[in-house]
């Protein structure tokens, strides 16, 4: 991360794509340069879960504590995205396939 943002300015909003959901919590949120929008993937919501209007879960919630959804803390957004592909057995029982539409506004 140091690498990726040592031309960026305090003022300048800033979009990380990071693969794995969990690098939110071990490097982002406590770095010095804000970093205001995580795009990560990764979990692909483990293919099998319930998914409701007021109630989300996966079996990969036990490993990854933000595994699907939009996440805000510290003024820092992280948003997981569970992807279309699969990993092992080719489909998804209750985790259907997400492509996510993001809009940004300026103030």
């Amino acid at each position: 991360m140091d690498k990726a943002l040592i031309q960026t300015e305090a003022t300048d909003f800033k979009v990380l794509l990071s693969h794995d959901p969990s690098h939110w919590d071990e490097q982002v949120k406590k770095h010095t340069k804000n970093v205001q929008l995580t795009l990560s993937g990764h979990t692909h919501g483990m293919q099998f879960g319930i998914d409701l209007p007021w109630f989300k879960w996966s079996p990969v919630s036990m490993k990854y504590p933000k595994w699907a959804g939009i996440y805000n803390e510290a003024e820092k957004m992280l948003y997981v995205n569970r992807g279309l592909g699969f990993v092992g057995y080719p489909g998804r029982v209750g985790i259907r396939p997400e492509i996510t539409l993001i809009v940004l506004h300026t103030k």
